[in-house]
C-alpha cells in the first residue's frame, strides 16, 4: 500500500510557526491533521481565528483541527513532533502515555541534545520505546510553507520503506520530499547549518563583507562533512537537501533565526540579547557540537569560534583574528 492511501490522518505536536507550517502542508497533501497546541492562548486564536499567531494570514482549512486533549493523537496514523531540540525530551514524555506502538514519529527539529549529546531520533527512541522514529528536514521558512510556496525537503528513516511510504504522504505540488534512508546525516546537516548560519550572520554584522561570508561557509562546510562522516553520515546526505541546500538558505538571509543571531552579535550585542527574543537553535547546538567533536578529535574551529563568542570567552573580533591567524594549510 502506497503512502498516499496510507497516513490518512497525521498528527502535528507543537502549533507553533513551523509546526502549523507543516500542518497546512500535510493539509494540501490531502491528510486530515490534529494540530495540537499546549498554550491555551495559541489554542484559542487556531479555533476562533482560525489562524496561527505567528503565521500571520495563514488561515487554517477544515482538514485541520486543533487539539489540546494528548489521547487525541493516539488516533494518528503518524505524528510530527515540530517543537525545538532542547523541549524535543520532554514533550516526547509527555506524550508517550497516548501513542500506540509502532507509531512513525517525525521530528522537525534541528539540533543535538545539550548534555546528552543525543540527536532527535535518539531522543525519541528514548523517550517513546514504542515509536519508529524519523526525521524531516531541509532549506526551508515556515512563511514559505505556509504560503504554499515551492520547497523540498528530505524525510529520513532508518526503515527505507517508512522513508518513502511518509514521503508519499506529505509530497504534494508545494512540497516535494524525497526520502533516505540516512537519518544520521539529515539530523547532522539540520544541527550543524545552524551553527555555521551564526558565523555567516557574524560576518556579516561585523562588515567583513560578501567575500568573507563565502569563505567562511566554504569552510565551514567543510567541517560539517567531517563532522558527518565520522558519525557515520552518508557523502551523498550531506550534499544534498538537509545539509549543503540548508546550509545554503541559512547562510544567506536574516530569515534565518540563526543568521540574524549571528548578525546581532556581529554588531556588537551581548549573546543573552542578540536572539530577540526568538529561538535560535545554533545557540544551543555551538557548545554540544564542539564537546562531540573533541571527543573524535575532529577539527571545528568555527563551530569552536562560535561557541566561545556565545558562552562570552572571547569577542567576535578577537575570535576572526584568531580563524585568520591560523596556520596555512591544504584546503583538503
Amino acid at each position: 500500500m502506497s503512502g498516499k492511501t496510507r497516513y490518512k490522518t497525521i498528527g502535528v505536536a507543537g502549533a507553533g510557526a513551523f509546526g502549523t507550517a507543516l500542518a497546512l502542508a500535510a493539509a494540501r497533501a490531502g491528510r486530515r491533521v490534529l494540530l495540537w497546541a499546549r498554550d491555551a492562548e495559541t489554542l484559542a486564536s487556531l479555533r476562533a481565528q482560525r489562524e496561527a499567531p505567528r503565521l500571520p494570514g495563514a488561515k487554517l482549512p477544515e482538514a485541520i483541527e486543533p487539539v489540546s486533549d494528548i489521547a487525541a493523537l493516539g488516533k494518528v496514523e503518524a505524528l510530527i513532533l515540530a517543537v525545538p531540540t532542547q523541549a524535543l525530551r520532554s514533550a516526547s514524555t509527555l506524550l508517550a502515555p497516548a501513542l500506540p506502538e509502532g507509531l512513525p514519529v517525525i521530528s522537525a527539529a534541528k539540533g543535538i541534545e545539550q548534555g546528552s549529546g543525543r540527536f532527535t531520533t535518539q531522543i525519541i527512541a528514548e523517550a517513546l520505546p514504542q515509536a519508529v522514529p524519523a526525521v524531516l528536514s531541509g532549506p526551508s521558512f515556515a512563511a514559505d510553507i505556509a504560503r504554499g510556496l515551492p520547497t523540498a525537503l528530505t524525510l529520513a528513516s532508518a526503515d527505507a520503506e517508512l522513508a518513502k511510504a511518509l514521503a508519499e504522504a506529505l509530497n504534494s505540488s508545494a512540497l516535494r520530499i524525497y526520502h533516505s534512508n540516512d537519518p544520521r546525516g539529515v539530523e547532522i546537516g539540520g544541527a550543524a547549518k545552524n551553527v555555521l548560519a551564526i558565523a555567516a550572520g557574524i560576518a556579516i554584522g561585523l562588515g567583513l563583507g560578501e567575500s568573507a561570508r563565502a569563505a567562511l561557509v566554504a569552510r565551514g562546510f567543510a567541517e560539517l562533512r567531517r563532522f558527518g562522516e565520522a558519525h557515520g553520515a552518508q557523502a551523498e546526505t550531506l550534499m544534498g537537501l538537509s545539509g549543503l541546500g540548508d546550509v545554503v538558505l541559512s547562510c544567506a538571509t536574516a530569515q534565518s533565526r540563526n543568521f540574524a543571531y549571528g548578525h546581532a552579535l556581529g554588531q556588537g550585542k551581548a549573546p543573552t540579547e542578540a536572539s530577540g527574543g526568538k529561538l535560535a537553535e545554533g545557540a544551543f547546538t555551538a557548545s554540544v557540537l564542539v564537546v562531540m567533536a573533541r571527543a573524535q578529535a575532529i577539527g571545528m574551529p568555527i563551530a569552536e569560534a562560535v561557541a566561545s563568542i556565545i558562552a562570552g570567552s572571547v569577542g567576535v573580533r578577537e575570535a576572526v583574528a584568531d580563524l585568520l591567524a591560523r596556520p596555512v594549510r591544504a584546503e583538503n
